[in-house]
C-alpha cells in the first residue's frame, strides 16, 4: 500500500494502516539483529541529529516553528540530553538472555514488541522523537511518531535525519516514521493500530491512549513542588531553582511550579531568589497575571506557555524591572480557587511560607492533589530525616534532592535516574508505572524456568503462620 497515494485527512484509517505495514516490515527485518548491530543503529540515530552543526540547526528550527521555549534550552536537549540518554542505555543488554536468577534457575529472554506508536508534545519536539526512537530500536522495535501539529515540521526534520542515518547503516529507514500531516484522527488511528502506545502530552491525549484498546504507557500531569528547609545551602538552592524555572522557558512540566520555604529561612531565601532574577508581583499584578494566564474555566492561555518573561509581562500589562528572569506570586492556598497552585508551563512561580517540614508536606500533598499527583517533587536540604519524611509522606514517584528539578527528574549526568522524557506517575497519576520509562518497557519477555536442583520446602504451620494462628483460634 502506497502511503503517498492516501489522503490522511479523508482516510486516516487507511493512511495509518499503510504506515504500520511499512513499519512492521522494517521491524521484522531487524528482529534477529545482534546486540552490536542494534547498538550501532541507535548510535547512528543520535549522531545524525546531535552532531556539531546539526544540533544548532535543529534547535533554531524548533524555536522558529513552535515559538515555544528558547534556543539555549532546545540546544541542550538535542545536543546533550540525547547523548546522555544514549550513554545511559548503550551498555544495556537488550538482545537474548538479559537476566538470570541462578537461585531460582530462571533466565529471561528479551523479544521485540513490534510497532511502537509514540506521541510527541509541542513543548519537547526536538529530543522526544530521538529519545523514544532509540528506546524503541534498542528493543528491536520500529516506531511511528505522531507530532503535535505545532511541531510537525520539526518532527519531520528530525525523523528524516534519523531515517537517512539508518539507511546508511544498511537498516530499513522505516524503522522510524513520522506522521507528516498530523491530526486527531491520525493520532487516534495510530494508537489503535500499533502494538504499544508511548504517550507524552496533555491529559486528554494520555486518556485517549489508555482508551485506544492498545497497551499503553502514559504519563501523568506534572506540577513540581519544591521545598527548601533550614538546613539547605540557600545560595545553591536559589541558583538551581532559577536554572530549573527558566530552562527552555519552563516548557517542561517538571519546572518548579510551587516553591515552599520553611518559615525560619523564608526572608533570607526570598532575597536570594530575587538576586537570581525573581520578581515578586504585587497583589494587583498577580490578579492581572491570573486573568491573562487562565480563562474563567481555568483553561490555560497557550499564548503564554514557554514565553520570555517580558512577553508574559506585556500580555498581562505589568512592568517588572530589567533583569527579571522569572515572576514570583505569593500564595497560601490550593485548588481551583487558587489557580497558581497548578501547572503554569511558564516562568511564573508560586511561593509559599511553610511553618515546618510537616506543614511543607501537607502543602505538597494538597497542591499535588489538585494537579500533579504522582509526578515529582523536590527538596533542598541536608537533613536526611526531612528528606525521607517528605519522600515517605507524599504521593510522588520521584523526589529530587538538591538538584534542579526540570533538568534532573528525567535523568541527568549528576544522578542515577533513567534518562527519558516519559515519567510514570503510578496510580496517583492514573499510570501503570512509577518509573522513568525506557527500552525495558518496550520489549516482551520470555521466562525460561528449569527445575530447581532441590525442591523448595514449605515451612511448618508454626513457622509459616506464627502467632496469627493462635489469635484466630
Amino acid at each position: 500500500m502506497n502511503s503517498a497515494a492516501i489522503d490522511p485527512l479523508t482516510d486516516p484509517k487507511a493512511y495509518i494502516a499503510s504506515l504500520v505495514a511499512r513499519s512492521r516490515a522494517a521491524q521484522q527485518a531487524i528482529e534477529h539483529y545482534s546486540q552490536e548491530q542494534v547498538d550501532d543503529l541507535i548510535r547512528a540515530m543520535v549522531w545524525a541529529v546531535a552532531q556539531p552543526g546539526v544540533a544548532e540547526e535543529v534547535a533554531q528550527f524548533t524555536v522558529d516553528e513552535t515559538r515555544l521555549g528558547n534556543y539555549e534550552g532546545k540546544f541542550l536537549k538535542i545536543q546533550r540530553k540525547t547523548r546522555a540518554t544514549l550513554a545511559d542505555i548503550i551498555d544495556d543488554k537488550s538482545v537474548g538472555v538479559i537476566e538470570e536468577y541462578p537461585d531460582r534457575n530462571i533466565k529471561i529472554i528479551a523479544k521485540p514488541l513490534g510497532v511502537i506508536g509514540a506521541l510527541a508534545p509541542s513543548t519537547n519536539p526536538e529530543a522526544t522523537p530521538v529519545i523514544k526512537g532509540i528506546h524503541a530500536v534498542k528493543g528491536r522495535n520500529s516506531i511511528i511518531i505522531a507530532p503535535h501539529p505545532r511541531a510537525k515540521l520539526t518532527n519531520k526534520k528530525i525523523c528524516d535525519l534519523m531515517r537517512s542515518a539508518l539507511k546508511r547503516m544498511g537498516a530499513p529507514e522505516d524503522l522510524v516514521i513520522g506522521i507528516e500531516t498530523p491530526s486527531l484522527d491520525t493520532t487516534n488511528e495510530l494508537m489503535r493500530q500499533c502494538d504499544r502506545v508511548l504517550a507524552t502530552g496533555g491529559g486528554a491525549m494520555v486518556s485517549a491512549a489508555y482508551s485506544s484498546g492498545t497497551p499503553a504507557l502514559g504519563v501523568g500531569v506534572g506540577n513540581a513542588v519544591i521545598t527548601v528547609d533550614s538546613s539547605a545551602d540557600l545560595d545553591d538552592a536559589a541558583e538551581k531553582i532559577r536554572i530549573s524555572k527558566t530552562l527552555d522557558l519552563a516548557a517542561s512540566c517538571s519546572s518548579d511550579n510551587s516553591v515552599l520555604l520553611i518559615d525560619e529561612i523564608y526572608d533570607d531565601m526570598l532575597q536570594r531568589l530575587q538576586a537570581q532574577g525573581g520578581y515578586v508581583c504585587s497583589e494587583e499584578e498577580k490578579a492581572k497575571l491570573q486573568a491573562t494566564l487562565w480563562d474563567e474555566e481555568l483553561h490555560i492561555n497557550t499564548a503564554m506557555v514557554a514565553q520570555p518573561v517580558d512577553r508574559i509581562a506585556a500580555m498581562a500589562g505589568i512592568e517588572p524591572p530589567e533583569g527579571t528572569q522569572f515572576l514570583i506570586v505569593l500564595e497560601d492556598g490550593f485548588g481551583p480557587e487558587h489557580p497558581f497552585s497548578g501547572e503554569k508551563l511558564s516562568v511564573i512561580m508560586a511561593l509559599y511560607r511553610a511553618r515546618d517540614i510537616e506543614h511543607a508536606i501537607e502543602l505538597t500533598r494538597n497542591i499535588q492533589a489538585y494537579q500533579g499527583q504522582g509526578h515529582s517533587c523536590g527538596i533542598y536540604s541536608n537533613n536526611d530525616n526531612n528528606i525521607m519524611k517528605l519522600a515517605a509522606s507524599t504521593h510522588t514517584s520521584r523526589v529530587m534532592v538538591n538538584q534542579p528539578q526540570a533538568a534532573s527528574n528525567s535523568g541527568n549526568v549528576w544522578n542515577g535516574m533513567r534518562q527519558t522524557f516519559s515519567l510514570g506517575c503510578g496510580s496517583w497519576g492514573g499510570n501503570g508505572t512509577n518509573h522513568n520509562v525506557s527500552w525495558r518497557d518496550l520489549i516482551n519477555e520470555t521466562w525460561v524456568s528449569k527445575p530447581l536442583a532441590q525442591n523448595k520446602i514449605v515451612p511448618s504451620d508454626e513457622d509459616l503462620f506464627g502467632g496469627v494462628r493462635d489469635k484466630l483460634a
